[in-house]
């Protein structure tokens, strides 16, 4: 003789009723949040450049880090491209806040950059021109930015920082240094702001670093430390594929205990063209 159950009380079953609804709206708030996610992550992969370009006495590395808060995802990016006149320009920035909006307005700046880096080949009057738009256009966020210009045939380089951390560089000769010039405001504050130039000459083979703050500032270590660990590990790997740099740079990151988003590029110079 089949055993009848007990139906549960009517407290009981409400009970049920009650858990299953909340589960099922736990489980369209997860489904909604990594919906979220995997928008931001497309549209910031979208933003950046997929490959780095092959260019003329020069190989380049990147490396990204994400921020180990919010959607993981934020403002950071990095680029290189051919200029007009036969120079080579890189850049780096980051962008205020860690979410879509950030992403949407660091491809503005990336792509303001390419543009006004076509007739305009100086650093600082690119940035000003670039700071000038995003001002015009109402921006509510800022970000900063490096952006330098290089000419692999003489070794000359020609730096401008918006609010950024400085490139770290180090040469096969031995010499090696931060380049520590004073910079201009961040992008999309205030119009009319002029960034200064800094110069230098690369005379033999070595290797450019840019990088975002994330890299070298955290809680557990001051930005001048930071910058200094980045430092060894250039003059310590100047002949080393760029790639591998890139990776190693990128760990100082999780020396700082950073919450940031963190980006690296390498650039790696072969050195003066010997003459024909």
């Amino acid at each position: 003789m089949r055993e009848r159950r007990t139906p549960p009380p009517a407290s009981a079953q409400e009970l049920l009723i009650n858990l299953g609804r909340l589960v099922d709206d736990a489980l369209d708030r997860i489904k909604f949040q990594r919906a979220r996610v995997e928008l931001a992550i497309a549209l910031q992969r979208h933003m950046l450049p997929p490959t780095l370009p092959t260019l003329p006495g020069l190989q380049l590395a990147a490396r990204y880090a994400p921020s180990q808060n919010g959607l993981d995802v934020g403002g950071d990016w990095y680029d290189a491209f051919l200029m007009t006149d036969g120079t080579v320009g890189i850049a780096i920035g980051d962008v205020e806040g860690h979410d879509v909006e950030a992403i949407a307005f660091m491809g503005q700046v990336r792509t303001s950059l390419r543009a006004l880096a076509g007739p305009t080949t100086d650093p600082g009057e690119v940035l000003s021109h670039a700071n000038d738009l995003l001002v015009s256009m109402g921006c509510t966020r800022f970000a900063t930015c490096c952006f330098l210009r290089f000419d692999p045939i003489s070794g000359d380089l020609a730096i401008s920082r918006a609010g950024h951390v400085p490139i770290v560089w180090a040469c096969a000769d031995g010499s090696s240094g931060v380049a520590l010039d004073h910079g201009g405001p961040p992008l999309g504050v205030v119009s009319g702001e002029r960034y200064p130039v800094s110069r230098l000459r690369l005379l033999t083979a070595g290797s450019l670093v840019l990088l975002t703050d994330g890299v070298v500032e955290g809680p557990n270590y001051p930005i001048e430390e930071g910058l200094a660990e980045v430092a060894r590990l250039v003059c310590a790997g100047f002949g080393d594929d760029p790639d591998a740099l890139a990776a190693e740079v990128v760990k100082v990151a999780d020396l700082t205990g950073h919450s940031d988003d963190a980006a690296v590029l390498v650039a790696r110079y072969n050195g003066i063209p010997a003459a024909a």
